[in-house]
């Protein structure tokens, strides 16, 4: 099992915003961070919002940060929202299905089984727990500096 760039990148960009305190942080400064592009990332920033797990702010004062508290978010949900489909294999999609054992194959099952395991034990981490590490999340990510950050008045970085 693998997940896509798509959901990799949502999971880092939540963390990032995590980290931010409620702080509006520029898209960006996300971007520097992770080396990723500008342009994706705009586009995940976007499906995030628009599935309420981020506040966006427009305009030059503007940036992005958490819709609601890291402890309110299931990695497990996010991994759902973000990943197109789980066709492990040909046999989960029964509209392309000419898998000529598909009948009597036992690994279909076996498969479903392992990918409900696997999504069980993302239903069981949020958000605040990606975040427990939170000074070496800090020191790991180059998070912007305080004069970088929009909006301070929403409180100073952890100690």
């Amino acid at each position: 099992m693998r997940l896509t760039q798509h959901t990799d990148y949502a999971l880092r960009v939540l963390m990032q915003a995590g980290l931010s305190n409620g702080r509006l942080i520029r898209i960006s400064d996300i971007a520097d961070t992770f080396g990723i592009s500008r342009n994706h990332l705009t586009k995940i920033v976007h499906q995030l919002g628009a599935r309420g797990y981020l506040e966006t702010v427009q305009g030059r004062q503007g940036g992005i940060r958490l819709a609601r508290p890291p402890a309110s978010i299931v990695v497990g949900r996010v991994v759902r929202d973000f990943e197109e489909g789980f066709a492990l294999v040909e046999c989960f999609d029964r509209d392309r299905c000419a898998c000529r054992i598909q009948p009597a194959c036992v690994l279909k099952d076996a498969l479903g089984e392992a990918l409900e395991s696997f999504l069980a034990v993302l239903d069981g981490v949020t958000l605040a727990d990606l975040l427990a590490p939170r000074r070496t999340l800090h020191t790991l990510l180059t998070v912007p500096e305080a004069g970088r950050l929009m909006n301070e008045t929403h409180g100073a970085p952890p100690a």
